[in-house]
């Protein structure tokens, strides 16, 4: 059996970013992601969300790629979310998203930022966050 401890940082957000994860959902929500990805055999070390997006810290396993990963996360919970009525209208997250490799040595770090998402998001929009983690893993943004 192969060992294998790649450690990834993902985000994404709700679809066109809207604010539609209200503070009452957040723990059920979190809870429920957590219990699914347990259920198919993903390492879910940290997670936390606010109104508009997600961050998770996962560590990967021999036979999930980051894509089939996302896929099954986002879509089993909008799956979930929608099931249960838990918004008014239809749940979505936004297709894209950012998966970061994670040294070791700063899984910590990692953490502490994904358990402060309140705090940081007092001082920062999710937009401003974005652009911030683009601008420096050297992406381009492009705008159209």
């Amino acid at each position: 059996m192969p060992f294998i401890r790649i450690w990834v940082h993902l985000i994404w957000s709700t679809k066109n970013r809207e604010k539609i994860i209200p503070s009452e959902m957040k723990n059920i929500l979190i809870e429920h992601i957590k219990s699914n990805c347990n259920e198919k055999g993903v390492w879910l070390d940290s997670i936390n969300c606010v109104s508009d997006h997600i961050h998770l810290l996962i560590s990967l396993n021999a036979e999930m790629p980051i894509s089939k990963l996302v896929m099954l996360i986002k879509g089993e919970s909008s799956h979930w979310i929608n099931k249960n009525k838990l918004i008014r209208g239809k749940f979505q997250w936004q297709e894209e998203y950012i998966a970061l490799s994670v040294s070791e040595s700063i899984i910590p770090k990692v953490r502490d930022y994904i358990k402060n998402q309140e705090e940081h998001h007092r001082r920062i929009t999710f937009s401003e966050e974005y652009d911030d983690f683009m601008k420096k893993y050297g992406v381009k943004i492009i705008q159209k």
